[in-house]
């Protein structure tokens, strides 16, 4: 916290370059007025879980979608908002860094000094921790001026990334009413999100003006539903990351002798994993979402890699490159099991030294079998949201020594004849996350920042910026607001150490989907990579040229556009009011009976919590 925040950078001449680049607005935020449509009231994604939500947030709950509207588009419900008085507005880090952070807060703070010149952009310096000691800095263009386009959370620092408990709430508010502060914008992940739904609605119980937003910015792409497409960041943690890989797998083919096992940053979900696979073709990559749902033990990946690599031997090919996402030490059973009890034992306040003594047999049993530096890794403590310190569990070591292990006995049996193994493990993370953003990630954060200005404008509190339509230009992107609460699930059984969050309305961390097409264009080409090293090389992240517009894979196959289609049927809905009024015939009226029953019942049970099991695991 003693650092020194808001100072100019020293700029090497790309960084300069950079920093001359200013992202596009789409036609919804051009000009000086805010026009605003509001849906309808929005409810839960699990009908089971709306009543606890809805408990928990009686201010904040059941609020309507927002879609900011271009010039030319003509809504007689509209709100038309074209006085901007002066606006004092806070914005804080809370989250782990993620590139294009910092095109957030210029976003804003273009966006504030458009309206009115006279408003203030108020930074919080050293994260929450400066947000709760009101340690502040007034955000200027000439502060900004290095920092624009640029990696890391320099600008104003990042420390403890909660507003959770009452003591935290209370000295946010505090702040926020010594400050004057008309809106507080949240930068963070689902964590940092869910505590900003919390701060919203603890304000407006107690009468506080200040509005809180939610910006999603996270590396780990989890922060994905209904209403966002993707998060600032993750486009070029990937990028950075396959480039890397990239490298690695031409290494592993001009050797031919080892295996890399590469494990990428990304917390539980494998979402990073599974766009650095489509983007760089490693011949393996192992998603911890596949792992959970057909509850292999680390013995049953072990042989999967194992049988892998006998099979390439077969081809006299003695080297491959595989992925594992850093959250996969969860999704095993047994070590989700182990760090369970552990993380039970932490929370009664055993000591470290003596945690190993008081396992459960069975527990005691398989800690005895990993390796030392497994064991002493298990057993650091949990993060401030009460997982395991992931990135400092090397599960790709312990993959690589029992698949040495199991190759070396195979080939005392004879059954494996290829030559010595020799594995080189890596872990990507640290590396990608302090980046320079893509080009994308400027131009969304950018406009995120700008997105959240017409939120306060509006007066809404307790809302997400949301941009849909993310993978055609911007001048078609769609940008709206999400109320943050619309968002959140109640975990009825948990899948990590966080069996404290059971019961809990929060936003969750979205997983792979098994269904979805990215995971489905991974398997598809799964037994060509891993045989004929098709290796791809996306070369390093560019700003211009063939790659300067290349977007993420998963992003681009998928349809979504959500807030879109919400719009479409609201039209729809209007043209089967306009078409079955009073007067009409017999036959239109009995045609939209018809019609309307039929969908009625179709979404009574698609919407029952026992079609799909909304329930996040």
């Amino acid at each position: 916290m003693d650092s020194d925040y808001g100072v100019p950078r020293e700029l090497s001449d790309l960084q300069k370059e950079r920093s001359l680049y200013h992202p596009q607005l789409p036609p919804c935020l051009q000009g000086t007025t805010v026009r605003v449509e509001f849906g309808d009231a929005t409810t839960a994604p699990d009908p089971a879980g709306a009543h606890v939500i809805s408990q928990a947030f009686p201010h904040t709950y059941g609020q309507p979608l927002a879609h900011f509207l271009r010039a030319t588009t003509i809504v007689p419900e509209a709100h038309i908002i074209t006085e901007h008085p002066s606006i004092r507005v806070g914005v804080v880090f809370c989250g782990r860094q993620s590139p294009g952070g910092h095109n957030v807060i210029w976003g804003l703070h273009d966006a504030i000094k458009s309206h009115n010149p006279d408003s203030k952009l108020i930074g919080f310096v050293g994260g929450t921790e400066g947000l709760f000691a009101q340690k502040a800095l007034e955000i200027t263009d000439d502060i900004l001026s290095t920092y624009k386009n640029q990696g890391g959370y320099d600008l104003l620092g990042r420390t403890q990334d909660q507003i959770r408990t009452t003591e935290q709430v209370n000295a946010a508010m505090a702040t926020c009413q010594t400050l004057k502060l008309d809106g507080l914008v949240i930068i963070g992940g689902v964590t940092s999100n869910t505590d900003a739904a919390q701060l919203a609605e603890t304000f407006a119980e107690s009468k506080c003006s200040t509005k809180v937003v939610g910006v999603p910015v996270t590396l780990n792409g989890d922060l994905k539903n209904q209403f966002v497409e993707a998060n600032v960041g993750f486009d070029t943690i990937c990028k950075v990351n396959s480039q890397l890989i990239s490298n690695v797998c031409t290494d592993a083919l001009s050797a031919e002798k080892y295996y890399y096992f590469i494990r990428l940053m990304g917390r539980k979900a494998s979402h990073v994993a599974l766009e650095c696979a489509l983007q760089s073709h490693p011949n393996m990559v192992i998603l911890g979402e596949e792992v959970a749902a057909s509850k292999l033990t680390i013995f049953d990946l072990t042989k999967q890699i194992c049988d892998a690599v006998q099979a390439r031997a077969g081809k006299d090919k003695n080297h491959g490159v595989i992925l594992i996402p850093e959250g996969l030490v969860e999704s095993i059973p047994e070590l989700y099991a182990l760090l369970q009890e552990i993380h039970g034992l932490h929370i009664k306040g055993v000591s470290v030294e003596n945690i190993s003594s008081q396992l459960s047999p069975w527990a005691s049993a398989l800690f005895e079998f990993l390796p030392p530096f497994i064991r002493k890794q298990l057993l650091l403590h949990p993060e401030s949201d009460d997982s395991a310190q992931l990135s400092q569990i090397e599960t790709e070591k312990l993959l690589a020594q029992l698949v040495e292990t199991e190759i070396n006995k195979r080939l005392k049996e004879g059954t494996y004849k290829g030559k010595k193994f020799n594995a080189i493990c890596h872990f990507f993370g640290y590396q990608a996350r302090g980046s320079l953003p893509s080009k994308f990630d400027c131009d969304y954060a950018y406009v995120l920042g700008y997105v959240c200005y017409h939120i306060l404008a509006a007066g809404l509190n307790g809302y997400m910026a949301t941009i849909t339509n993310l993978k055609n230009p911007v001048n078609k992107w769609r940008c709206g607001a999400a109320p943050i609460t619309a968002m959140m699930t109640v975990k009825r059984w948990s899948r990590g150490p966080t069996a404290a969050q059971i019961g809990k309305p929060a936003v969750h961390p979205a997983t792979v989907d098994l269904k979805g097409k990215a995971y489905k264009l991974l398997r598809n080409n799964a037994s060509s990579v891993l045989m004929d090293d098709i290796y791809r090389n996306p070369g390093p992240l560019q700003f211009e040229g063939p790659g300067g517009d290349a977007k993420a894979i998963s992003l681009c196959v998928e349809d979504q556009d959500y807030m879109g289609r919400m719009k479409l049927l609201q039209e729809y809905l209007d043209k089967v009011k306009n078409m079955v009024k009073p007067g009409c015939s017999q036959d239109v009226l009995k045609a939209a009976l018809s019609a309307m029953a039929s969908v009625t019942d179709t979404l009574s049970i698609m919407s029952s919590p026992s079609f799909s099991g909304h329930g996040t695991l």
